[in-house]
C-alpha cells in the first residue's frame, strides 16, 4: 500500500601558522673580572638591567634571580575541555522513529493512497513502508535497523498525530513501485538496474486509546519543553523521521496515563 509522500559543504578555516623565525639570543656577558672600573661598563644590551649590579666596580650577575624570574610557559586551555569528560554527542544503540501515513482518501495516478493504523493492524504479513520520494526520509528508512519500533502518524487529515505503533520487521530494498508506471508515486527516473528509493517492511504493535494530537505535540516541542528538539516537529514536512529513546520514552509514559493501547499485538 502506497504511503504518503512527503531534502552543506562546510569550509575548513585556514590552518594558521607559526613564525619560526627565532628571536636572537642575548650574547654571553663577559666574565667577571678583579680590577680597575673600566671593567665594569656592561653594556644593556648584553645583560638586562633587572639582573645587573654595579658595586665598587664589579659586575654581579644574580643566576638566582634570573632563574626565579624565568617566565614559565602557560598552558592554554582546549576549547572542548570542558566537554571532554561529557561528551552527548555520541549516537544511541537503537534508535525509534515516527512514520506518517494518511488514513482519509486522497488519490494519486488514479489510485487511493489512504492507509490508517487499522490497515495496518488488518495486514497478515509485513507491510511494505513504500511510496518514499525525499531523500532525507528514505535516508531514514535505510538507516532503520530490524527489531527497532515507530510511532505510526495519522498525516494530512481532520485530527492529525500519533496513533500507535510498529514494528521494523525487515531492513531496506529496493522500492519496486517507483518502475511501476501505474503506480501512485512511479517515478521513471529510478531504473531497476540502479533504484533511487528503498522501503522497509512493517508490522503492527499497538493502537493508542487516545491519540496523541499535534497540537499537543507542538506544545511539548516549545523551547525548555522534553520535545524542543524531535525531527518531526522541527521539519514538518518530514514523512520518515527520528525519535531518540528518552522522546519514545516521554510519549509512551504519557501513553499510558491517556489509557494504554488498546490494541496491542504483542
Amino acid at each position: 500500500m502506497p504511503k504518503r509522500k512527503a531534502t552543506q559543504l562546510e569550509a575548513e578555516p585556514p590552518a594558521l601558522r607559526r613564525s619560526t623565525r627565532r628571536k636572537p639570543s642575548p650574547p654571553d656577558a663577559p666574565a667577571n673580572e678583579k680590577g680597575d672600573s673600566n671593567v665594569a661598563q656592561i653594556s644593556k644590551e648584553a645583560w638586562p638591567e633587572s639582573n645587573t649590579s654595579l658595586k665598587s666596580g664589579k659586575t654581579k650577575a644574580s643566576r638566582k634571580a634570573q632563574k626565579s624570574t624565568a617566565a614559565k610557559p602557560v598552558k592554554t586551555p582546549k576549547a572542548n575541555d570542558d566537554d571532554d569528560d561529557d561528551d552527548t554527542s555520541k549516537p544511541p544503540d537503537r534508535w525509534y522513529w515516527l512514520m506518517k501515513a494518511e488514513p482519509e482518501s486522497r488519490f494519486e495516478n488514479d489510485v487511493d493512497v489512504k492507509f490508517s493504523i487499522d490497515d495496518l493492524a488488518s495486514k497478515t504479513d509485513p507491510e511494505p513502508w513504500d511510496g518514499i520520494r525525499a531523500y532525507a526520509a528514505r535516508n531514514n528508512l535505510r538507516s532503520m535497523k530490524k527489531g527497532e519500533l515507530a510511532f505510526f502518524y495519522h498525516s494530512n487529515c481532520k485530527e492529525p498525530g500519533l496513533v500507535g505503533t510498529m514494528e521494523i520487521v525487515q531492513e531496506h530494498s529496493p522500492d519496486l513501485s517507483a518502475h511501476d508506471s501505474k503506480a501512485p508515486y512511479y517515478d521513471p527516473s529510478s531504473k531497476p538496474e540502479d533504484p533511487k528509493w528503498s522501503v522497509v517492511h512493517v508490522k503492527f504493535r499497538s493502537k493508542f486509546a487516545k491519540p496523541i494530537g499535534l497540537k499537543e505535540l507542538r506544545e511539548m516541542g516549545k523551547p525548555g519543553q522534553p520535545l524542543e528538539n524531535m525531527q518531526m516537529l522541527k521539519q514538518s514536512r518530514l514523512s520518515v523521521s527520528r525519535v531518540s529513546p528518552a522522546e519514545w520514552e516521554y510519549l509512551m509514559n504519557l501513553v499510558k496515563k491517556q489509557g494504554g493501547e488498546v490494541m496491542d499485538a504483542t
